[in-house]
């Protein structure tokens, strides 16, 4: 009987923490949803619910989530588009599309399409078996006919055009795909395939535009050469960051820039910025200290050199104590704390036109 009351009230406090989280924030909201799209830098817990092993739903992945409890999400915690919708007076979360514990009535607010492990070109999706940016797309499509069933036409057409359409993807296309596998490699030259990404991005933007889109944040990529796992690899040059990395995420990041200025002046009405992390994050891991932050150059799950998803497990012995004191979670992924600071920054200059 002591066990069965034990998971009764575990259940119960997981209800209570899910309905806090759900409870808007105290602030006037800014916009009336947040709508995401990209890879595990915010999945949100999509991938639980296919087939793939790009998942995270187990400890000690969520341990300093609310509930101590793992969601998907790729952290000890929550991850940036958490904190924007927060900071934008929205939910304290932005829960996952497929996940069955939400309604329209959440959704209605906060949507996530995202899918760990997925990019821009369709190869990368494949790699993992995961969610494919187009297939995004046909969610959102079936999420605005149930937005209009749940709130009428006119006002699900409002939510959609005041709505910030966020987007974060496009590290995985290199690292998973270009530079794993050898099809694209075959094809295109690094700045080649940059070109490629590019005008998938476009094509991806027209689209969101197209069904009525109008406030788009283009997320850039961080410096990915710095990521635990890159400079694991790193050995020949001290395990200090793959610079080679960073310089192409530097490219891809002004032909992006290139790209919001290009759709700026072609699409009437459409604000499209771009939420750039390359240099807030690129700080952080030069100057750790001043951030309050201790390590730098490994995660803080098992030996923080190469684990991340199902090797980062929560019977390893070397998994750090306090996350806090470090940039990365998982070899692959920042910690809470980071995607906080992230949040804070895009917040404060990208997505200022459309949260002050």
């Amino acid at each position: 009987m002591a066990h069965t009351s034990n998971t009764t009230i575990s259940s119960c406090l997981l209800i209570i923490v899910q309905l806090f989280f759900m409870l808007p924030a105290k602030t006037t909201a800014k916009i009336p949803a947040i709508i995401v799209f990209g890879d595990s830098s915010v999945d949100s817990g999509n991938n639980n619910h296919i087939e793939t092993i790009a998942r995270s739903n187990f400890m000690p992945y969520g341990r300093d989530f609310a509930g101590g409890r793992p969601t998907g999400r790729f952290s000890n915690g929550r991850i940036t588009t958490d904190f924007i919708s927060e900071l934008a007076g929205l939910k304290q979360i932005v829960p996952a599309y497929l996940d069955p514990a939400y309604n329209m009535s959440d959704f209605a607010v906060g949507v996530c399409f995202a899918s760990a492990g997925t990019g821009y070109d369709n190869a990368t999706a494949d790699v993992l078996g995961v969610i494919p940016l187009w297939k995004q797309v046909e969610y959102y499509k079936e999420y605005q006919k149930k937005l209009r069933a749940y709130l009428g036409d006119t006002k699900a057409n409002e939510v959609i055009r005041e709505a910030l359409h966020a987007t974060s993807l496009g590290t995985n296309d290199f690292l998973e795909n270009y530079y794993t596998m050898p099809q694209r490699r075959s094809q295109y030259t690094i700045d080649q395939f940059q070109i490629y990404l590019v005008g998938i991005a476009k094509n991806f933007i027209k689209n969101l535009y197209n069904l009525g889109a109008r406030k788009i944040s283009l997320g850039g990529l961080p410096p990915m050469g710095c990521m635990p796992l890159e400079r694991t690899r790193n050995v020949g040059n001290g395990n200090e960051c793959m610079e080679s990395y960073n310089l192409v995420a530097v490219n891809f990041n002004e032909k992006l820039n290139g790209l919001v200025m290009e759709l700026n002046k072609e699409l009437p009405e459409i604000q499209v910025v771009l939420s750039n992390p390359y240099e807030p994050m690129l700080q952080m891991i030069k100057n750790p200290s001043s951030y309050g932050f201790e390590v730098a150059s490994i995660a803080c799950c098992a030996t923080g050199l190469f684990e991340m998803g199902y090797a980062c497990d929560r019977y390893n012995l070397f998994t750090c104590k306090d996350a806090n004191k470090y940039i990365f979670w998982d070899a692959f992924h920042p910690t809470e704390r980071t995607d906080r600071i992230i949040a804070d920054h895009v917040v404060k200059t990208a997505l200022s036109k459309f949260l002050a």
